[in-house]
């Protein structure tokens, strides 16, 4: 008995040392994430970033807004930390929900008016052409998408139907769906096709769509290339992936000339005669 009585006091002390170890520690631990919490807050800035998804030609409202902390090192340029300080700019590129909003994603500070004239490119033009699902590839032609446009006309030199590339990687500034009257009267959707050209593309644009019938080929987004086509008559495509026209039988002439042979008909009165000649 007398040796655990002196045993105790020790295991006693031993628990309360441990116990007091693993408090402070504890409390240091509490106290350093306190601090680096502070010094991250301390280091962030509040960016404005979309709320919502916007598209283009979006006339901002500060509701559309919300701002969340970007650190000094990753800041934006262009950024702005307040959402009243973007009220009535203009979107020209798309903005989805979280993206930061920077100067060069909106129209100048002059430009007040949404819509399609706000993202117009300057000395561009924007036109607006008629169509339908098969024109507009059945909904795959989008905004901010670059197309060909062929036209189906009739060639005046030969009166006879061509087709023919006539703008290349032409942008897409929007499409969309009109109500008008059919050739019955009745209301029927029409396809719209905003395109973006120059003043010389939109004179040609304007004709193709006035005396022919127009098709758009979707390209990749990344090609660039120029590529001069001469046009698709009726006589060439009727021609193309056509077999070899067969050989002609040959008999041997006098004294071993090879000649063709040839039929000819021979009509007496109101008879008809062929002969291999």
């Amino acid at each position: 008995m007398e040796r655990w009585k002196s045993v105790v006091p020790i295991l006693l002390a031993l628990v309360i040392a441990l116990t007091g170890s693993l408090l402070l520690y504890k409390w240091m631990q509490s106290q350093t994430a306190s601090a680096e919490t502070v010094q991250v807050q301390a280091e962030a800035v509040p960016v404005c970033v979309a709320a919502v998804d916007l598209t283009w030609g979006t006339k901002i409202e500060p509701a559309m807004l919300k701002t969340v902390p970007y650190l000094k090192e990753s800041l934006p340029s262009g950024y702005f930390t307040k959402p009243e300080e973007l009220k009535d700019r203009v979107v020209i590129t798309p903005l989805k929900a979280n993206d930061p909003v920077i100067e060069h994603r909106l129209a100048p500070s002059s430009v007040t008016t949404g819509g399609v004239s706000a993202i117009v490119s300057p000395g561009k033009r924007a036109v607006a052409v008629k169509g339908d699902k098969v024109i507009g590839l059945a909904g795959f032609i989008s905004p901010m998408n670059r197309v060909d446009v062929m036209v189906t006309i009739e060639d005046p030199a030969t009166e006879s139907e061509v087709t023919k590339t006539v703008l290349e990687n032409i942008l897409v500034l929007g499409t969309g769906t009109q109500i008008q009257k059919n050739d019955k009267g009745d209301p029927a959707p029409v396809d719209v096709y905003t395109l973006e050209v120059d003043p010389v593309e939109a004179e040609k644009l304007s004709l193709a769509a006035t005396n022919g019938k127009l098709q758009l080929s979707l390209r990749n987004s990344m090609d660039a290339e120029k590529i001069l086509t001469p046009g698709a008559t009726i006589p060439q495509t009727l021609a193309s992936l056509r077999n070899p026209a067969p050989e002609v039988k040959r008999q041997e002439g006098p004294r071993g000339v090879p000649r063709s042979e040839v039929t000819v008909e021979v009509i007496k009165g109101n008879d008809l005669a062929k002969q291999k000649m």
